[in-house]
Parts: C-alpha cells; sequence; structure tokens
C-alpha cells in the first residue's frame, strides 16, 4: 500500500499525517508527527449493529509506549500495564470529541487504539492523539461527521501561542485544549491563573485557526486515500406506531417528570415505561418494547424540554434563576488533617485531606518529563450514590477524570513546596449525587484543604 502524507503548519512547524506504512488491515490508520513527537491511531467499526443496546458502543484507549522516551517501565515485569493517569485523561479527550461526531442512533461498536510511538519531550502526545483519532476516522468507513482539529494554546513571554512545547508550558499563565470542526467548537479544557474572560476568548479565536489548518490536512488525506462510508440503518419507531404510544404516554409522563427527589421521580418514571411496555406491546400486536422504549425516551426529553422553555420550570421544580440549596461543615473527621462535606441540593462530597513528608510525592512512570508530583486529588462514586448495585472494581475512567478536573482547578491555590514543605493528597468521596460532582468536589475540597492550616500538620 502506497504511503500517503498531508502536511500543514502549526507555529512554524510541520504537523504530518501518514497512512498505509502501519496496519494496513484496520478500518483507518494514521500516523501524526510534530517535532519528534509521534502518535499512531488505529479505527476499526463492525459492520454490523448490536442488538439490544439503547447507547453508541465507542471506546478509546491510548496507549503510553514508554520506549517511545526511551524508558523501561518501573514495574517488576518491566512492561506496560494498566494505563497511566495521563493515558486515560488523554483517551477520554478523544473520546469527548469525536463521540458528538457520530449520528444518533448509530450502534455498530466502533474502537480507536491511539498509541504514541515517539516522545520527543517537547511536544505533548495528547492533542496529537484528537487528531490522529480524528484522521483515522476521518479515512475510514466509519460515519463520523468529520475530520475534526484540535490544538493547544498557551503563552510564551506573554503571547498568545499554538501548541507550545512542555518547557514553555512551564510558565504560561493558561493551558488551554481546544478541539472543533470547521464551524464549531467541539470541546474545550482549560486550566488558568485568573485570567481575563477576554483574554481567554482571544485564546480561543486564535485556537479556531490552528483547527481549520489542522482539518486542511485531514480533508486532503480523506480526498486521496478515504475509504468509502459504510451503509447503515438507524433504528427508528414506525411513525403511526410512534403517534400512538407518544398519546397514550404524554400525560402520564407530565405527571411523573417533576419531582424535587431524584430518585422518587425516576422510580416514577420507570412504573409509566414498565406500565406502557405491559399494555401497548403484546405479543400479539405490532408494537414491541423497543418501540415502546425508543419512544419513552423521546416523550421524556420534549416533555423536560418543553417545561423549560415554556414554563420556565425544571424537572425539580426550580425556576431557571434558582440554585440549589448549599450545605457546608468543616472538620468532620476527628483524626484526618481536613475535612469538609459539601452539599448542592442531593449531591454530597466528603472530601478529606492529608498531609505528608515530601517522600510521599507521587512517582511519575510515564511518557512526561515530570518525575513525580506533590499534590494529588483522587475522586471516587460509589454506586450506592445513585442508588445503583454493581461491583467495584477500583477506579474509572469517570473517577480518574473527575479527580483530574479538581485537581487542574486547585492547583494554582497550592503553596510551593518552599513555602509548605509537604505532599498533599485529597479525597472526594461521593455520597450522594445529582448533578454536577465535580464541581461539589473542587467545593468540598477548597474546604477541607483550608482546614490543616488552622490545625496540627504532621
Amino acid at each position: 500500500m502506497p504511503i500517503t502524507r498531508a502536511e500543514t503548519t502549526i507555529n512554524g512547524k510541520p504537523l504530518v499525517f501518514e497512512t498505509g506504512k502501519l496496519a494496513e488491515q484496520a478500518g483507518g490508520a494514521v500516523t501524526v508527527q510534530y517535532g519528534d513527537t509521534i502518535v499512531f491511531a488505529a479505527a476499526s467499526v463492525s459492520p454490523s449493529l448490536r442488538p439490544g443496546i439503547d447507547f453508541f458502543p465507542l471506546t478509546v484507549d491510548f496507549e503510553e509506549r514508554l520506549y517511545a522516551a526511551g524508558k523501561i517501565p518501573g514495574s517488576f515485569p518491566r512492561r506496560e500495564g494498566r494505563p497511566s493517569e495521563e493515558a486515560i485523561l488523554t483517551a477520554r479527550l478523544a473520546d469527548r470529541t469525536i463521540r458528538p461526531l457520530f449520528p444518533k442512533g448509530f450502534r455498530n461498536d466502533t474502537q480507536i487504539i491511539l498509541y504514541a510511538l515517539s516522545a520527543d519531550q517537547e511536544h505533548d502526545p495528547d492533542v496529537l492523539a484528537v487528531n490522529a483519532a480524528s484522521a483515522a476516522l476521518a479515512i475510514s468507513p466509519a460515519p463520523f461527521d468529520g475530520p475534526i482539529g484540535c490544538v493547544r494554546v498557551g503563552t510564551v513571554n506573554g503571547k498568545l501561542t499554538l501548541n507550545p512545547t512542555i518547557p514553555q508550558m512551564e510558565t504560561s499563565e493558561m493551558d488551554l485544549v481546544v478541539a472543533g470542526t470547521r464551524d464549531a467548537v467541539m470541546m474545550i479544557e482549560a486550566g488558568a491563573n485568573e485570567v481575563p474572560e477576554e483574554r481567554m476568548l482571544e485564546a480561543i479565536e486564535l485556537a479556531r485557526t490552528g483547527i481549520a489548518a489542522t482539518i486542511d490536512a485531514q480533508e486532503d488525506l480523506v480526498r486521496r486515500v478515504g475509504k468509502p462510508k459504510m451503509q447503515w440503518i438507524p433504528e427508528k419507531v414506525d411513525a403511526a406506531k410512534g403517534e400512538r404510544i407518544s398519546a397514550y404516554l404524554a400525560e402520564r409522563v407530565r405527571a411523573k417528570v417533576r419531582h424535587a427527589d431524584k430518585a422518587q421521580r425516576e422510580a416514577g418514571l420507570d412504573e409509566v415505561r414498565t406500565e406502557a411496555i405491559s399494555t401497548l406491546a403484546t405479543p400479539e400486536g405490532d408494537v414491541t418494547e423497543a418501540d415502546v422504549s425508543m419512544t419513552f425516551d423521546d416523550v421524556v426529553k420534549k416533555e423536560v424540554r418543553r417545561a423549560i422553555l415554556e414554563e420556565g420550570i425544571r424537572p425539580d421544580g426550580r425556576g431557571l434563576k434558582d440554585i440549589r440549596a448549599l450545605d457546608i461543615q468543616v472538620g468532620v473527621l476527628p483524626r484526618t488533617h481536613g475535612s469538609a462535606i459539601f452539599k448542592r441540593g442531593q449531591t454530597q462530597i466528603l472530601s478529606i485531606t492529608t498531609l505528608g513528608p515530601t517522600a510521599d510525592e507521587q512517582i511519575i512512570d510515564t511518557l512526561a518529563p515530570v518525575a513525580s508530583k506533590r499534590y494529588m486529588h483522587h475522586y471516587n462514586f460509589p454506586p450506592f450514590s445513585v442508588g445503583e448495585v454493581r461491583p467495584l472494581r477500583g477506579a474509572g475512567r469517570r473517577e480518574i477524570g473527575h479527580g483530574a478536573l479538581a485537581e487542574r482547578a486547585l492547583l494554582p491555590a497550592i503553596p510551593p513546596k518552599e513555602e509548605f514543605p509537604y505532599t498533599i493528597r485529597v479525597v472526594s468521596e461521593t455520597f450522594s449525587s445529582n448533578g454536577s460532582t465535580s464541581m461539589a468536589s473542587t467545593c468540598g475540597s477548597t474546604l477541607s484543604l483550608m482546614t490543616p492550616v488552622s490545625r496540627s500538620r504532621p
């Protein structure tokens, strides 16, 4: 298979897309190179729909191969194992950006596997991974409404700059990652230290110029080697049956969709769904259980939207300008260095701060040039917090992602090591969840971090 290259320039450096050298049996396979950092992406899509599911089965995995930076893994078997926190965050970065660009109702298994093949310690592979995932999907048969571009914006000597190097980012006033199509921004992830809104808007506009250039290169690749997009038929309810089911559900859903208590609201809606299935989806009838379930979800969404837009009422009874009740308690655990409970409506987080010596710093065994970190934020989301029953399997991607959000938000407020020579670990335990646990985690953790200053230190 001939090698095909497409190239653009970002911040005076070539950004090169290449296909045809590796993984010829994948649906789409691309490498993206910037400096001496190279990320590989392979996109594969199942030709058939997975029956019996009501979600899009997309998986994105980013694998750090430590040979990319000339390192041997520090674990006993001397090989890569479970993905690091940084690898999971990179996979989530790509997932969040590309997932909305698949058509509604697409239920074919889709997988994107990303490898960092070379890491020059100057150019972060995370942004390249998003671009590589997009390019691999764009040339594959998957019905992906891309491509998208992704860039990082930082400041170098006070000037907004696209894709600064890792050393330059150490003194940058912001760390802004923006991804999107030519016409719309799809995803923003940012860390900053009190940057004015006007400055942030200027950075986003600069990012869009880099996104456009990246998309130009991918579209060139698609024109030359893109595969025909697969044909698929979305599952949908016949219009006549849908109207009949909707007429049965409309008033029943409206009576149950408003309740201040999330558990009771969901229990009421589950009763309506079960009743509709038993009444309408009879063995001798033409209406199936899937017809009722799909229509039910659509009716609930339309009723929630209608109530908000026409009546100004949200499902829990609040108006558009009402906030949930807030409750804060500090120093709730007697033997910890710091603790606080933050409650917002039915969302409740207990955050605990622990201070340790500098020897407790976390050793980083990844492609990043950073060797350790002294502030760690861990977030836990047990099943009971949403009234569910499922096995505990350790921290998942959601927990790692939410912990990283809170860590990034609080990091600028952590005193430097010279002023406060301690390792800091904050754990946020989710005891109840009804929206915005990451925000509650950040607020509760702020309070728990404040209490050790006025209490004992290790």
